[in-house]
């Protein structure tokens, strides 16, 4: 009888993993393979659609799913949200706070030099950095940058399919 196991066709990420761990005498659950499997098509979705840019969401965009933010052909952001529209905005509009732009605050980091987050109050928590001018800027800055960057996005309602979705992307780089 053919394992069953073997029989699924893993996007790339998983397939590796899988391979090791039955190499290692681990076997991955069938329930989750398959799940896994059904998130395939969404992945190259995701992967293959036109991208958008600030002010080109449609109308009509689904309301919950998993996004992709790209620059220059590299895939630098993936996130998962419930109110998709909204969560686009808070990464990148200008009177976006420093608590709604994560990804606008990494990016500020990198630029700065404060890539170490402190989880304490003082200069380099996030309230202290808000407070150093040059922070500011590049925190303006980056949300300029996301504004310019490819977006992309695939409905997904689940919140379960949602996580597992958006570790495939983070997996795979995207």
């Amino acid at each position: 009888m053919p394992d069953r196991d073997a029989e699924i066709a893993f996007p790339r990420y998983f397939r590796a993993m899988y391979s090791e761990q039955r190499r290692k005498g681990n076997v991955m659950d069938h329930k989750f393979a398959v799940l896994v499997e059904t998130l395939a098509p969404k992945l190259e979705c995701l992967r293959t659609s036109p991208p958008l840019r600030y002010g080109e969401l449609p109308l009509d965009m689904p309301v919950s799913g998993v996004y992709l933010f790209t620059e220059e052909r590299r895939h630098l952001y993936v996130g998962r949200s419930n109110v998709l529209r909204g969560r686009y905005g808070r990464h990148c509009r200008p009177g976006a706070t420093h608590k709604q732009a994560a990804f606008a605050f990494q990016l500020a980091r990198e630029a700065t030099g404060h890539t170490t987050p402190a989880h304490v109050a003082g200069k380099d928590s996030r309230d202290g950095l808000m407070l150093d001018p040059l922070f500011v800027a590049a925190f303006q800055a980056a949300k300029e940058r996301i504004r310019a960057m490819e977006y992309r996005y695939v409905e997904e309602t689940d919140q379960n399919r949602q996580a597992l979705l958006e570790s495939l992307l983070i997996g795979t780089g995207a």
